[in-house]
């Protein structure tokens, strides 16, 4: 009886196999960052035709999820840190799932707000927590872990660019209401898939972890990979809402700029797998400081050549590489702490990025408008990554140095 116990007690302590969890870490980036907040440009021009929304509107909702994020990604943390990562994720799944289900349901403005902004909170409460919980539970393997989860992301912005113009060619203005009906239900698989396949491990609470909590928001090396996350937020959100307008406004025809958008995706699909097994091979700061600087280069390219050759080496070194930032960072920041508290430490640097995400499309917009137009816009994008590739350096030294 004794030994059966033990047998028991070693089976159960064995890892998760990592295929099934990590395909069902890439179904929940596929659903909460491509879905639940990347595409809903995609969505937005049947929507705003069908309801009459102006433009004011729209951006009112993308703003209420962005604040949905920003505000609870650190509740997130918590959570997660104290409930576990998969609980978090099933209640984050739930939240995208009602939301969704609002949005395709809903017609008065009221109700489509809430919807943006349940997605906004479904998105911190599964996003952040599933990187954390897999990158905890496969230690050997983080980087290349993060990486494939992160493909999730591409993916799914694969997916609705193909399916949402064959729905409003099937259904017409009505398209948006099926395209967050198809949302809907991919949310409610990725919940069942989390349930069935998400690592559940037991969660490890000292006597007291008050002190070893706090300490995390005072690691140096936290607030410096955190800081580097709000430049690339600030940048490459900016990037994605402006970049297009700018080869538009340069001559290039919106079909051909379409296509290297899209090459973007598809490159991404690839590139956050092999920057992941890139960086448990040769290091974290190899990692992050080559792709912030061959960002740097990306960034620049369409500001110096504003042409066909500069927009397509644009999207095609940042389809190649700003995966290696992601999963870098991601990695350091779970790695940096005890791993009890690596869901407080990825959800404390994911904060930086929110602000970053929030405050970089306004003021891009602003330089845009106001400061002498795209050109502008992208050389302060380039001076901003600029910065980040010295808070990378300052990185590495600080990650150089004997505990």
């Amino acid at each position: 009886m004794h030994e059966t116990k033990e047998q028991d007690a070693v089976e159960a302590a064995k890892p998760i196999p990592v295929v099934l969890p990590v395909l069902t870490g890439m179904m929940v980036t596929l659903v909460t960052v491509a879905f639940a907040r990347l595409a809903f440009g995609l969505i937005l021009p049947s929507m705003r035709t069908d309801l009459g929304l102006s433009y004011q509107q729209a951006g009112t909702l993308v703003t209420a999820a962005a604040l949905g994020y920003l505000f609870l990604v650190m509740v997130a943390g918590v959570f997660a840190s104290r409930r576990g990562g998969r609980a978090a994720v099933m209640l984050g799944l739930s939240l995208t799932t009602a939301g969704f289900i609002l949005l395709g349901a809903g017609s008065h403005f009221g109700l489509l707000l809430l919807a943006m902004l349940m997605l906004g909170c479904g998105t911190a409460f599964a996003y952040t927590p599933v990187i954390s919980l897999l990158a905890g539970y496969y230690p050997h393997r983080r980087g290349s872990v993060i990486g494939v989860t992160n493909s999730g992301i591409g993916i799914g912005m694969l997916m609705a660019s193909l399916l949402i113009p064959s729905l409003v060619e099937l259904t017409g203005n009505s398209a948006w209401r099926w395209a967050w009906g198809v949302f809907a239900v991919a949310s409610m698989i990725a919940l069942a898939c989390s349930l069935a396949f998400l690592p559940n491990p037991k969660i490890a609470v000292p006597a007291s972890t008050a002190g070893g909590s706090a300490s995390v928001y005072r690691d140096k090396r936290l607030i410096l990979t955190g800081l580097l996350y709000g430049v690339v937020g600030t940048t490459y959100i900016a990037q994605t809402t402006f970049m297009f307008s700018y080869a538009l406004e340069s001559g290039i025809s919106a079909s051909t700029a379409g296509h290297l958008s899209a090459l973007l995706g598809v490159l991404s699909i690839f590139a956050g797998p092999c920057w992941g097994l890139f960086s448990d091979r040769f290091g974290r700061p190899a990692a992050l400081l080559i792709s912030v600087a061959l960002n740097v280069v990306a960034t620049i390219l369409p500001v110096l050549l504003p042409t066909i050759t500069g927009f397509t080496l644009h999207y095609l070194i940042l389809g190649c590489t700003v995966s290696g930032m992601f999963t870098s960072i991601l990695t350091i920041a779970a790695e940096s702490v005890e791993p009890r508290l690596a869901p407080r430490a990825t959800s404390y640097v994911t904060l930086f990025y929110a602000v970053g995400q929030l405050a970089g499309p306004a003021l891009a917009g602003l330089l845009i408008e106001y400061a002498g137009g795209f050109r502008t816009a992208f050389t302060a994008s380039t001076l901003v990554l600029a910065l980040g590739f010295v808070l990378g350096c300052r990185l590495v030294r600080l990650s150089r140095r004997p505990a």
